[in-house]
């Protein structure tokens, strides 16, 4: 029998979520573009070991990674790849915060990543309003 509350709060955690990623992802390829969040953020870690080419990628891979899987969340297309890119997305700006200074404030990372960590946690089948489903027919 199906538990139609548990299916809301998995759907409802996945959307949340992908909406999350979306939205911040979105605002910095479209509403601030790419070389001014460089300028405004990531340009502080040039004062660090890592080579500017690195600094570079990775403002270009959070912001399309947070954007592409935060979709994909929404849709339900590719969870589990989309999960797993997120989570490295969390990791590498944890990391990043932390070489700049001691990372204090958690209140961006830590509900993105208890939201995420719920998603790997939960069964595959509890996720039942997705387009993998849909999309990908399981052979028993």
């Amino acid at each position: 029998m199906k538990d139609m509350r548990r299916t809301v709060a998995v759907f409802f955690t996945r959307a949340l979520l992908g909406i999350i990623f979306l939205m911040q992802g979105y605002g910095k390829i479209f509403v601030f573009t790419l070389p001014k969040v460089y300028g405004m953020f990531f340009r502080n870690f040039e004062k660090t070991i890592l080579p500017k080419w690195l600094i570079w990628t990775t403002a270009y891979y959070t912001s399309y990674v947070e954007m592409i899987c935060g979709f994909l969340l929404i849709i339900g297309l590719f969870r589990k790849w989309s999960l797993y890119f997120l989570a490295a997305d969390l990791l590498v700006v944890s990391f990043g915060h932390g070489l700049l200074e001691p990372i204090w404030d958690l209140q961006h990372v830590v509900p993105r990543a208890i939201l995420l960590i719920a998603l790997l946690v939960f069964p595959p089948e509890w996720d039942e309003w997705n387009l993998d489903n849909s999309l990908f027919v399981r052979k028993s």
